[in-house]
C-alpha cells in the first residue's frame, strides 16, 4: 500500500501523472494455441425465475474474464469475486448457467486457486466456480469476441477480475495478466472491442491494479492522442492508471473483502456478497440502478485506499489543466453542486457528511483547515482524493456544456449515455 505523508501530496502526485502519455509500439504475443468454441448466451431469467428469450428484444450479452497468471497468484478471492458476480446475475433476473466465464487453467480439474488455511499456510485447490467455459487466454478471449460479432448483441457487459500491471514505457497502455503469463495491452484490448457491430454498446467493469488505464479504451486504437471513438463505449476501473487497487486476497472470509467489484455489484443488485440487503443505490429514483449509480455507492462504500474511475471522468479529467483544476476547486462546494447529477450529489453529500465539512467553504478551504485533522488514515486520505475528483467532474462537465463546442458536447453525452444504462436497459 502506498504511503504518503499528507493530503495534499496525494492530490499534487494525482494531477501530474493522470495526464502522462507516451506512445509504445503494439506488440501482440505469438504461437497462441486455439481452444474450443465458448457458448455465448441466448436466454435470461426474469426476477421470477422464468426464462426470457433476449432474441425477440434488446439483446444483452456478457463476457467474465478472471484468475491470476499461475496458481501462486490465482488468488481465492478472484475465484470468489466470479461466484459473487454469478448471484448477481441471479438477482437480477439472468441465467448465470448462460454466461459464459473464463478463468485461469479452465476446468482441466487442476489445484490452482490459491489460499491460506488456518495456519497461514498457502494451500491450492481446484476451482469450484459452475460453468466455466476455458482458461483465460489470448485464444479464448479473441474467440468469444469472434462469437459476440457473429451474435450481434445490443450491448455487452465485460468484467475483468485479476492483476494488472503498469507498463513502465507507456502508462496510458498498461496490461492484464491472463494465464501462463500471457500479457493484453490497453491498444490489443481495443483493437477486440473493434470486432463488435459498430452499434453494440459496450460496458466494462475492470478492478485490477493500474485499471485506469483502460479508459482510454473510449479512444480509437485506444490511444489517447487520438480522436475519441464514435462506437458506443464506456467503462468504470477500481482505480487510475497509476496506481495499484485492492482486491486480490488470499483469506478465505468474504466478510474481510473491501474491494471496488464487490461495492460496484452491491450498489448494483442491492445485495452484498454476503447476502446483506443495502441501501438502494436508485439515486434519481427511476425505478433502476444504472452503472452510473453503481459506481457511486462503490466510491462511498468501498473502504479502502482506491481512487474509482470512469471513462466521462477520465475523458473530463483530461480537459481539465492546472488553471481550470485551481479555478474549480477554489468554488464553494455548495455552489459546484448546483449542476451536479443525482448520484455525483450523494457522493459530495456523504463525504461532507463523513468529514463534517463547512460546505460554504471551496475544497481547498476545507483541505486546509477541517481534511487537515481529520483525513489521518491512507483510506480517509482516499476519500479525499474522491472527493476531489468528483468535484473536478462536476466542474468540467459544467464547463463542456457552457462551451458551446457541439463535437465536445456530443462526447459527453455519449460516454454519460453508454454509463447511465442497466443490464437489458440500455
Amino acid at each position: 500500500m502506498p504511503q504518503f505523508s499528507t493530503v495534499s501530496l496525494i492530490l499534487s502526485s494525482f494531477a501530474v501523472l493522470i495526464f502522462t502519455a507516451i506512445k509504445l509500439p503494439q506488440k501482440i504475443p505469438h504461437n497462441i494455441k486455439e481452444e474450443k468454441t465458448i457458448a455465448l448466451p441466448q436466454k435470461t431469467e426474469n426476477s421470477q425465475g422464468k426464462q426470457t428469450n433476449l432474441n425477440s428484444q434488446s439483446t444483452q450479452s456478457f463476457l467474465i474474464i478472471g484468475g491470476g497468471p499461475k496458481p501462486e497468484a490465482n488468488e481465492i478471492a478472484i475465484e470468489k469475486n466470479i461466484l459473487y458476480f454469478q448471484r448477481t446475475l441471479r438477482v437480477l433476473g439472468y441465467n448465470s448457467a448462460e454466461v459464459p466465464i473464463l478463468f485461469a487453467n479452465g476446468n482441466n480439474q487442476q489445484a490452482t486457486v490459491s489460499y491460506l488455511d488456518r495456519n497461514g499456510r498457502q494451500m491450492f485447490k481446484v476451482p469450484e466456480i459452475p460453468n466455466i467455459k476455458g482458461a483465460s487466454t489470448l485464444s479464448n478471449l479473441r474467440n468469444a469476441f469472434q462469437q459476440l460479432q457473429s451474435k450481434k448483441p445490443d450491448s455487452v457487459f465485460f468484467y475483468f477480475t485479476g492483476h494488472g500491471i503498469r507498463n513502465p514505457k507507456n502508462i496510458n497502455n498498461n496490461l492484464i495478466l491472463l494465464w501462463n503469463d500471457e500479457l493484453l495491452s490497453v491498444q490489443e484490448f481495443s483493437s477486440l472491442l473493434d470486432r463488435l457491430p459498430p452499434k453494440t454498446s459496450f460496458v466494462g467493469m475492470m478492478s485490477q491494479c493500474y485499471s485506469g488505464s483502460f479508459a482510454n479504451l473510449i479512444y480509437e486504437g485506444g490511444n489517447p492522442k487520438s480522436p475519441v471513438t464514435q462506437r458506443p463505449r464506456c467503462g468504470f476501473f477500481a482505480t487510475v492508471k497509476t496506481r495499484p487497487s485492492v482486491g486480490c486476497f488470499p483469506e478465505v472470509n468474504e466478510a474481510d473483502y473491501e474491494d471496488y467489484s464487490s461495492s460496484f455489484f452491491a450498489g448494483l443488485s442491492g445485495r452484498s456478497r454476503t447476502d446483506r440487503t443495502v441501501t438502494s443505490a436508485d439515486y434519481n429514483q427511476d425505478g433502476r440502478v444504472s452503472f452510473a449509480e453503481a459506481h457511486a455507492f462503490a466510491k462511498i462504500d468501498q473502504q479502502n485506499v482506491d481512487f474509482p474511475l470512469s471513462t466521462s471522468e477520465y475523458w473530463l479529467q483530461n480537459q481539465a489543466n492546472k488553471k481550470a483544476q485551481e479555478t474549480i476547486l477554489a468554488e464553494p462546494i455548495n455552489a459546484t453542486l448546483v449542476t451536479a447529477r443525482p448520484e455525483q450529489k450523494y457522493v459530495i453529500n456523504s463525504l461532507i457528511k463523513m468529514f463534517k465539512l463547512n460546505a460554504e467553504q471551496s475544497f481547498l478551504e476545507n483541505e486546509k483547515t477541517v481534511l487537515r485533522e481529520r483525513a489521518k488514515t491512507e483510506e480517509q486520505k482516499a476519500y479525499v482524493m474522491r472527493l476531489r475528483m468528483e468535484l473536478l467532474n462536476i466542474g468540467m462537465e459544467k464547463r463542456v456544456r457552457n462551451s458551446q463546442n457541439p463535437q465536445a458536447i456530443a462526447i459527453l453525452e455519449r460516454l454519460i449515455e453508454c454509463e447511465n444504462g442497466s443490464w437489458g436497459k440500455q
